[in-house]
Parts: structure tokens; C-alpha cells; sequence
């Protein structure tokens, strides 16, 4: 166990020292939210421990005996044919603990395939797969559950293939008489292992999200917030286009001043889901970041927003969630779980 607590202990290290944000890394599918649920409460970690197997993606140390036998699809269609997909299905033991099988995978769609002087030569395509094991299980206290989940990652785009590995390593305590839980989670630790190109080492979406969940007593409402890439504290992009731009009348250089406060709330993603009944939630959620790097300074309109709904229908869970990322439009998330025990189970 302690050979294991190092040699974790040094991945993070390591990819905590390359440091870098999205559009400097690979298999940046990786981010993309697994679920409706996801989706419309921010796109990150969402800490709640029920028997939503989704959440897993997110923390593996959410996995729990309430997901056994469950098996889950979600699908989303993003702009210019891009499509994603996660399937999972969980068991769980008593003397081993939970475990999860899943896949999730992005296809980029067709593409025409040109020479320098744009003659077409034909065409290719281009698609992102992992496939994710995890396992979790309580310690000595209940409350308190720890996970993991190994990550084997493949790229085709063109004639260029990559593979990688991935871990992801998660805790949650869930404080009952609080109704709180609170959930730390490393994500995507890991390396290439053959490159798209022979020598050029890519780093991994590697990030560390730290998230805590409350849900009122007297009230059916449940609020989360969630602190994301922990690792680094200034996310600020910027854009080398504005560089050394000119006010036109003074003819000064502007320069793009970022404060403390804005820099902070970069890392916050906050959600929330009311809960009318157990048939029927309602969830939205606000994502800072998201607003202040694809927002339009002219018009931000709700980019950052997102919202959805669950409900259950006989033996089907079935979510909804839309997520506004620029003015171009919004992704539409579509979610669909059971749990297989239900339909074998003798009356």
C-alpha cells in the first residue's frame, strides 16, 4: 500500500511540474462531461454520493454498492458532427468492493483530405477512445471511500496514432448528520506511451478538483461547489493576437489587467438540483471560467450556463442537460440508466 501511495504521490508530482491548461495537452476528450447530470451542473465534478453511475467519471471514490448491476449510456452531438458517447456498467462485492467497466469515446467526424496547393486527394477520419476500470471501496469508517480508476487511451487522427495511460484517484467522506459530502479527486495522471510523432512527448488534461455537496434538511434543494484546477492557480488565458494591441485614438498599448478576485473564481464551478421528488430533479449550474474564456466581451449572453432535468420513468433514469459554451449555440446532453437487477428481480 505504501509503495502505491509513492508511486502515485510521484505521478503527481510530476505532471503537477509540466503544468499546463487546456490546448497545450493531448486526449483532451478526457474533459468532456460524461453525463446530462454533469452537463448541466457545471461540467465538473459533481459530489454527491447516490446510485447515479455517471458520477464515477468524475470520482471514482462515488462508486458504491447502490450501483450494482446499473448500466448507463449517454450521448451528446456538438457543433460540425462532433460526436461523444460513455457507456459503464458496475458490480459490486462485499469483500472486494464496487467496481465499473466503461468506455467513453469522441468521433470527430469526416474530413477532406487536401495537398499544398488544395487539390482534394480524399478523405479521413479521426476519433478518441478510452477505456476506463474502476474500483472503489469504504475504510474502516463507512463514511469514508476511496477509489481509482486506470485509463487506457487510444487516438487515431489521420494516419497519426497515439496510446496513453491514465489515473484517476479519488476520495469521499460523506458527514450524515451534515448531509455533506466532500470529494478529492486527481484526474488524468498519467504519459503517452506511443506518440503521434517519434520523440514528441505531449502531457496529459492532468488536473486536481476538490468539491463538497450540501443538501438542506428542510428544503429539496442540494447545492455543490466545486474548486477545479487546484494544481495551478492562474488560468488566465492569453491570447497572443492581442498582444501589443493599440488603443486607436492615444496609440497606447493596451494591456489586459486580470485581478486576484478573477482569477479565484476561474477555479469555481457552482451547481444545484432540486429535488420535487424522487421521480423528478431539476438542475442548473455556472462554470466562471468557461464564461470568461468563450464568453464575447459584446455580448456574453448565458455562455457559462447550463441546466436539466431528471426523472424516472418505471425502471428507466433518464437526463437531460444543456450546455451553452459560446453564442454559436449550446450542446444537448442525453443520459439513460437501469439497473439490470430490477428487471430479473422475482415478485
Amino acid at each position: 500500500m505504501r509503495k502505491l501511495v509513492l508511486f502515485i504521490t510521484g505521478i503527481i508530482l510530476y505532471q503537477t511540474s509540466m503544468g499546463q491548461i487546456g490546448g497545450n495537452n493531448t486526449y483532451e476528450f478526457l474533459n468532456l462531461s460524461s453525463s446530462a447530470r454533469i452537463a448541466a451542473m457545471g461540467g465538473k465534478l459533481v459530489p454527491v454520493k447516490d446510485n447515479d453511475l455517471n458520477l464515477v467519471f468524475c470520482n471514482p471514490a462515488l462508486l458504491n454498492p447502490e450501483m450494482d448491476q446499473q448500466l448507463t449510456f449517454s450521448g451528446v452531438s456538438y457543433f460540425a458532427d462532433i460526436k461523444y458517447g460513455y457507456a459503464a456498467y458496475a458490480r459490486s462485492f462485499e469483500k472486494y468492493g464496487s467496481f465499473a467497466a466503461g468506455m467513453h469515446y469522441v468521433n470527430y467526424g469526416d474530413f477532406t483530405e487536401t495537398d499544398n496547393t488544395g487539390q482534394e486527394l480524399g478523405s479521413f477520419k479521426a476519433a478518441e477512445y478510452s477505456l476506463n476500470l474502476s474500483w472503489s471501496r469504504p475504510l474502516a469508517d463507512s463514511n469514508f471511500t476511496v477509489g481509482a480508476t486506470l485509463k487506457t487511451i487510444y487516438s487515431s487522427l489521420e494516419s497519426y496514432q497515439s496510446m496513453g495511460m491514465a489515473i484517476d484517484a479519488g476520495a469521499n467522506y460523506y458527514f450524515e448528520k451534515a448531509l455533506v459530502d466532500v470529494s478529492l479527486v486527481v484526474k488524468n495522471a498519467g504519459r503517452q506511451i506511443t506518440y503521434y510523432r517519434p520523440g514528441n512527448n505531449e502531457p496529459l488534461p492532468f488536473e486536481i478538483q476538490l468539491g463538497a455537496s450540501k443538501k438542506l434538511e428542510k428544503a429539496p434543494l442540494r447545492l455543490s461547489l466545486v474548486l477545479q484546477h487546484l494544481e495551478k492557480f492562474d488560468l488566465t488565458y492569453k491570447d497572443p493576437s492581442k498582444e501589443n494591441e493599440t488603443d486607436p485614438i492615444t496609440g497606447e498599448v493596451k494591456e489586459e489587467k486580470v485581478t486576484f478576485g478573477d482569477k479565484v473564481l476561474r477555479h469555481v464551478v457552482i451547481g444545484g438540483e432540486i429535488l420535487l421528488s424522487k421521480n423528478f430533479h431539476i438542475r442548473a449550474g455556472y462554470n466562471f471560467q468557461r464564461r470568461n474564456e468563450l464568453g464575447v466581451d459584446t455580448k456574453m449572453s448565458t455562455v457559462g450556463l447550463s441546466w436539466g432535468l431528471g426523472f424516472r420513468i418505471s425502471k428507466f433514469h433518464l437526463s437531460y442537460g444543456r450546455a451553452t459554451y459560446h453564442l454559436a449555440g449550446a450542446s444537448n446532453h442525453f443520459s439513460l440508466s437501469a439497473n439490470l437487477g430490477e428487471f430479473f428481480t422475482k415478485k
